[in-house]
Parts: structure tokens; C-alpha cells; sequence
């Protein structure tokens, strides 16, 4: 036989070729399909290079600079003094749990959801004991207003059994003293509209709902102006 009677012979078609590969091809893309749905990050790659906390906290990690910590948390998680609440010194596990409601939009603010989304579950732990190591820091208090003379036993009917004396923390509740009075009136009145709804027992919402706009505005005051203290060693 010929070179040109074997030329001749038939070529199987695309569609010839289609049945016995295509149980293959769909293999394919089911396991790639399940590759990327292993992944709660809002962006996967290969070249993790942003692991350590410190690295994530300073650099954004796979969000870039545009999404690191310290853009809003500043360099040292001493916060901006306005909205922006101290980290350094928090309890690991109340960040960690901060952040993961964040990136699940139980806590919502656009801000930190995006930069929650762009870690994954270990990088909030890394980022979390980080800013947990710190010594607490804290900016200077942004008012010095005077503190009504009740506020202090305000405070201690209404948030010390969770947040501890003088606001410390306890394993009920974060440390809430030398945060930022603006941060703090926001956050309850978020709790107030039930915008926040991130303690499980809803705790926060019915404590919240019963405390009118000054004494709002005066445990702010009360807790900004305490110094910073590392968390007790139990949380």
C-alpha cells in the first residue's frame, strides 16, 4: 500500500473523538471546580508570600498595601484615634472572631469585609496573635471633656459584668478602655439599630437599646479616657 492510499484513509472528526474524552474533560473541570471552593479567601494564588501576621498587618498580604492593617490600625495597632479602634494588646481570639465576622458580613462595614475576605482562615489567626502580642498603645484621648459624675457607676451597672472593671475585659467581653470615644458611641449605636449583631446572645443589643444618647455619649468619654492595659491573661 501507498503513502497516498494511507493519506486516504479516514480522519476521525472532533465529534468522533467527543465521547470518549469528554468524561476525562469534565473531570477536569470538576476537580478544578472543587480546588477553588477549598479556598475562603477572596482571591487565591499560588505565591503566598504574605503569611506571617506582622508581614500581613504591614504590607495588606494578598490585597496589597491598599488593604493593609496599619493604613487605618497604624504601625504600632494604636488605631487613629477616631474611628479606627486599637488592636494592640486585644485578645487573639476576639480578633481572630472579629475578622472572620467581617469577611461573613455578620459585622458589616465594607472596609473590613473586603480586607477580611482577602485572608484566609489561618492568615486571621497570624494576624490576630500578632496584634494580641503587642503592648497596648493608644493615642492621646481626642477631648478631655468632663466626665458627668455618674458615669463611672453608669458603667458598672450597665457594662462591667461583661467588659470588666474599668474596662479591662473579661472572658465575657473585650477590653474596651483607651479606644476611641468616637469608635465607641459608633459601635453602640450600631448595636442600638441592631446594624451589629455579632455576640451570639444579642447581649449587646438589648444593653445598648437601653441607654440614651448622652450616656452613650458619656461611657465613651469615660472609656477613651482610661489608659490601655494588656488583656487579662485568660483571654
Amino acid at each position: 500500500m501507498n503513502d497516498e492510499s494511507v493519506s486516504m484513509r479516514h480522519q476521525p472528526t472532533l465529534q468522533e473523538h467527543w465521547p470518549a474524552n469528554s468524561g476525562r474533560l469534565w473531570l477536569a473541570l470538576f476537580a478544578m471546580v472543587l480546588t477553588t471552593a477549598c479556598s475562603d479567601r477572596m482571591t487565591s494564588s499560588d505565591n503566598r508570600w504574605g503569611r506571617g501576621g506582622e508581614l500581613i498587618a504591614m504590607s495588606g498580604g494578598e490585597g496589597g498595601a491598599r488593604y493593609a492593617c496599619m493604613t487605618c490600625h497604624g504601625a504600632r495597632g494604636e488605631g487613629n484615634g477616631f474611628d479606627a479602634p486599637r488592636l494592640a494588646g486585644l485578645p487573639a481570639g476576639y480578633l481572630q472572631k472579629q475578622m472572620e465576622d467581617f469577611a461573613a458580613g455578620l459585622r458589616p462595614h465594607e472596609v473590613m469585609r473586603d480586607v477580611a475576605r482577602f485572608l484566609d482562615s489561618q492568615e486571621r489567626v497570624s494576624v490576630a496573635n500578632h496584634y494580641a502580642a503587642l503592648q497596648p498603645h493608644a493615642l492621646p484621648p481626642s477631648t478631655e471633656q468632663a466626665i458627668a459624675a455618674g458615669t463611672p457607676e453608669l458603667y458598672a451597672g450597665k457594662c462591667q459584668t461583661c467588659h470588666g472593671v474599668e474596662g479591662i475585659g473579661t472572658a465575657n467581653g473585650p477590653p474596651l478602655k483607651a479606644q476611641p470615644a468616637f469608635y465607641l458611641t459608633q459601635q453602640l449605636q450600631d448595636w442600638q439599630v441592631s446594624k451589629r449583631r455579632n455576640d451570639g446572645s444579642h447581649v449587646m443589643l438589648k444593653v445598648a437599646q437601653q441607654l440614651k444618647s448622652e450616656e452613650v455619649r458619656q461611657l465613651s468619654l469615660f472609656l477613651a479616657q482610661i489608659p490601655p492595659h494588656p488583656a487579662p491573661a485568660d483571654r
